[in-house]
């Protein structure tokens, strides 16, 4: 039998080799295997004809997959009908579908090798921005699949909730993954641009010198061993809360007077002074084994403190007032206002990338100027003005 359909059998890969058991339903055997417990257990087997194939399969396992002679016979008719697919055209099947899906870049699979090629800065608020805004709708797509209209019912709909710029963050990131993977050769760009909320970035907060006494009071009056010096040191030198946060003690240099800022926004590592207030706060921090200079759990890096608004509330400053980058704008606003200090030394000092984002300062630099060259005005009047008592003025006689 097994050399007459020899041309034509197409057997399982599992096929037996032990004895086959007949049933009453034709083409279905059995055999006799170990089950899962050790205990003896049928395993069915089924032999039909399809085309001018004489296919030989296994039906399922007694125990296992709850098989009984006449399920294994109605699954033989199933399969002769054509309802049914052959076991090895199932697998034949499903490995071209795994074969087409590690070849699909999908925006979660593209997300998942950007984040393996970025650095970790930032990755966390992208992880939660993706995680909630972009998996949900875009996720199983591919960049191919993108459609504008989707992206604009994204927009609108996240305005609705959301802050125009948390939803620019969202669609940035979006964008930027798709552009990852163009670049990388892995996607086609998307044909069209994405449309972004407008976003105003003008606001500069600033301080009166009676809010900035209150805050510097709730400081020095709070318990928190970090809170208040973490503050401080964006007063006195400006630095972002991401760069004050991946701050380590090794990136501080107090023989030359420098502080090394890794990873800032700008892209490139920037080195601004130490000055004296800055350097006074430092050393009084105390240091534990942790390289970072404001450890956060176990010693590693800090990614929130919550407790700079409880000093910001204590101070009664407005709620809107953001603790750490609200002061970097008042270290930058009483700079520029100072007159002392030129726009592009105040960008360096910002580690700004362009000269652009110092612009926003500038308005304070005039006042100076005018302020400045009022002097000279007030001068030359006190000059004209003694000139003037000292005219002898004589009376008729």
């Amino acid at each position: 039998m097994g050399k007459k359909f020899s041309a034509f059998t197409e057997r399982d890969r599992d096929m037996p080799s032990k004895k086959r058991n007949k049933t009453k339903y034709p083409g279905v055997y059995w055999i006799e295997a170990a089950g899962p417990n050790g205990k003896p257990e049928r395993v069915y087997y089924i032999r039909y004809r399809r085309g001018n194939k004489m296919i030989e399969e296994k039906a399922g396992r007694q125990y296992q997959d709850g098989i009984t002679p006449a399920r294994a016979a109605r699954l033989r008719a199933e399969r002769m009908e054509g309802k049914d697919l052959p076991n090895k055209v199932k697998r034949e099947l499903e490995r071209k579908r795994k074969e087409e899906e590690q070849g699909k870049w999908t925006i979660n699979r593209l997300w998942q090798e950007y984040k393996r090629q970025r650095t970790p800065r930032g990755i966390v608020t992208d992880e939660n921005r993706f995680k909630n805004y972009i998996a949900p709708m875009f996720g199983e797509k591919e960049p191919k699949e993108l459609i504008q209209l989707d992206i604009d019912r994204l927009r609108l709909r996240l305005l609705k909730k959301r802050s125009p710029q948390t939803v620019k963050h969202v669609l940035a990131l979006l964008k930027r993954i798709v552009n990852f993977g163009a670049k990388k050769g892995l996607c086609k760009p998307l044909p069209f641009q994405i449309e972004m909320p407008h976003v105003s970035n003008k606001k500069t907060e600033d301080l009166t010198p009676e809010q900035l006494r209150r805050l510097l009071q709730a400081i020095e009056e709070d318990p928190h061993p970090q809170a208040g010096k973490i503050m401080l040191m964006a007063l006195y030198t400006g630095m972002r809360r991401g760069e004050l946060f991946r701050l380590k003690w090794q990136d501080i240099d107090f023989d030359r007077g420098f502080i090394h800022i890794r990873s800032p926004k700008a892209g490139v590592d920037q080195t601004i002074p130490l000055n004296d207030a800055a350097r006074h706060v430092l050393e009084s921090i105390y240091r534990t084994d942790s390289p970072y200079v404001f450890p956060g759990r176990n010693g590693g890096q800090l990614k929130k403190l919550v407790a700079v608004n409880k000093i910001r509330d204590k101070a009664g400053l407005p709620k809107d007032f953001r603790p750490l980058h609200g002061l970097r704008h008042v270290y930058a606003s009483m700079l520029a206002s100072s007159g002392k200090v030129d726009m592009y030394t105040l960008q360096k000092l910002l580690t700004h990338k362009s000269p652009q984002m110092t612009q926003r300062y500038a308005h304070l630099r005039d006042e100076a100027l005018k302020r400045a060259s009022n002097v000279a005005a007030e001068i030359i009047g006190g000059i004209v003005s003694q000139q003037s008592d000292k005219v002898v003025k004589f009376e008729p006689q």
